[in-house]
């Protein structure tokens, strides 16, 4: 047993050791020389990387060194406000005047010399790199193992644009940049609380890409607040490229096919979840936001049903439902009537199906599973293809694929309308990522329907639903609030009640300051009484 522990407090010993000697070595050096061979080593003489010796002052007498990366350095700021300051607007002797004795060279730059915004003082290697890579420009001074990081980061960058993945007919039509100042910044215009928080965390090892936690205080629940907080925490990953990067790191459900994260290119959306109680990850380079909890209900709803009329909002949402439906279901239905249940059909359709299918040489699965994979295949290729021929190229593919088929009796004509409104039925979907699912599950459904029909079907509708009752999204129940059911939050579920009734927020997901607006009757517009109009 010593001879264990003995072992194990040299380890011990050797660990910390080697660690005190990485961190000594880490640290700024004195010698101005030293520390820009050591950028020049660890950065491989990159030829974007600057690195320019300068004297500071009209005298000369002071060295230092500014190092920038081209391209994503502000240089006009650079040669008005650092350079053009260092070297030729002060002097040597006025800072020494500055300088009291507990304040050193750097920190009385830092407060009497420098005119731009924010500025940091920086000693160890680590943080260098990172403010250097990032855009910021770097001042080191010899003699003084610290140095300043000036931020003054520009780099050619997409501005705000109209949102291609969810448009709107009446509605805001700014979206999202791949820039995250931008990005708070929108949806700072918007939320003028200061209760609206923003917790900033960097994440992956060699990409150290800004990540933004945004959420209101007092309206958002505290416990998913530190749930979100400790999921993004516990990441450690070489780099994320993009929101869906971090989706797929925190959410809870990994091999479900339904989202449990929401994720939109609006800022309107944006600001609405923070007012429900919802978290906003916002990930630089990236104009998708994700959004945290996300229920089953949410994905049905559009920005645009709150602009609408409270009538015409109800109907088209019961509408996306129906679509749903019919992109799940349709194939599986018509294969399951079609092979097992044909009684059900009137006998003059009957009579007619049976004549389309008298020369089909492949069973009603195999009909629907080639024409479902080829239409699968032309909206990939009308994805990927160049926009201006992508949207023609699907519809025409699709519109002599079809009929060449028919004519040439490989698929019924009955089989191309299923299948074409079941295309058409999965687009109408306002969020694409429950589009993805249907896809996905439409083609178990047929499998169903073509070994047990209905009954197969009707498995696997209980099957589906026990699923999604079991879903949670960060404590929050998938399917609330219908299950469990919560008869308050039915004013926003299949139908949208007028916005004077929608006085209270989703109670799972926000427990505090739940209460939209006071009292709901006196928000009814209505007539005064009082008024009287001449000539009436």
């Amino acid at each position: 047993m010593g001879f264990f522990k003995k072992k194990s407090n040299t380890k011990i010993n050797s660990t910390s050791s080697q660690t005190m000697k990485t961190s000594s070595t880490n640290e700024l050096k004195t010698n101005l020389q030293e520390n820009i061979q050591r950028i020049k080593d660890s950065l491989g003489e990159s030829s974007d990387i600057i690195i320019r010796e300068i004297r500071i002052g009209k005298e000369g007498t002071i060295k230092a060194g500014i190092i920038y990366t081209d391209g994503l350095t502000d240089t006009a700021s650079l040669q008005n406000f650092i350079l053009e300051t260092l070297m030729l607007d002060i002097k040597g002797t006025e800072l020494q005047k500055k300088r009291s004795p507990e304040q050193n060279l750097i920190s009385v730059l830092k407060d009497f010399a420098m005119t731009v915004g924010e500025i940091k003082e920086l000693t160890n290697f680590e943080v260098l790199f990172t403010g250097l890579l990032s855009g910021d420009t770097i001042i080191l001074i010899d003699g003084y193992a610290q140095g300043l990081i000036i931020s003054n980061k520009q780099w050619v960058e997409r501005g705000v644009t109209e949102p291609m993945a969810q448009s709107v007919v009446r509605g805001p039509r700014e979206g999202f940049s791949e820039n995250l100042r931008v990005n708070t910044a929108l949806v700072r215009r918007k939320l003028k609380d200061p209760n609206l928080w923003m917790e900033s965390k960097v994440i992956g090892r060699y990409t150290k890409t800004n990540i933004a936690m945004m959420y209101i205080n007092g309206i958002a629940n505290d416990e998913i607040v530190k749930e979100v907080r400790l999921r993004l925490d516990g990441i450690d990953i070489d780099g994320i490229l993009e929101s869906g990067n971090i989706e797929e790191l925190i959410q809870d459900a990994p091999y479900s096919p339904f989202p449990t994260i929401y994720n939109t290119e609006r800022p309107d959306i944006v600001a609405a979840a923070l007012l429900e109680g919802r978290i906003a990850i916002l990930v630089d380079g990236t104009p998708f936001v994700l959004i945290a909890p996300a229920l089953f209900i949410q994905f049905f709803q559009s920005s645009e049903d709150y602009y609408q009329r409270a009538d015409i909002a109800s109907l088209i949402r019961l509408l996306r439902f129906f679509a749903f439906t019919i992109a799940l279901l349709a194939p599986a239905m018509f294969i399951a009537i079609t092979t097992f249940q044909y009684t059900m059909l009137p006998p003059a359709l009957l009579i007619n199906l049976a004549a389309q299918r008298e020369g089909v040489p492949f069973p009603a699965f195999i009909e629907a599973i080639i024409m479902e994979v080829t239409f699968e295949i032309l909206r990939e290729a009308g994805v990927r293809m160049p926009r201006n021929i992508g949207a023609a190229m699907s519809i025409v593919g699709a519109f002599v694929i079809g009929t060449a088929a028919v004519e040439a009796g490989l698929v019924s004509a009955a089989m191309v309308i299923v299948v074409s409104i079941t295309a058409i039925s999965s687009f109408v979907s306002p969020t694409y990522d429950i589009a993805i699912a249907v896809r996905m599950l439409r083609f178990g459904f047929m499998a169903l329907a073509a070994t047990f029909g209905f009954y197969g079907i009707t498995i696997g509708l209980f099957a589906l639903l026990l699923h999604l009752c079991s879903l949670r999204s960060f404590g929050v129940p998938y399917m609330s609030p219908l299950a469990p059911f919560n008869v308050s939050d039915q004013k926003d579920t299949f139908i949208r009640l007028p916005r004077w009734k929608m006085f209270t927020r989703p109670r799972l997901i926000s427990q505090q300051n739940i209460v939209r607006q006071q009292d709901s009757s006196s928000a009814k517009p209505e007539p005064s009484k009082n008024q009287e109009y001449e000539g009436v």
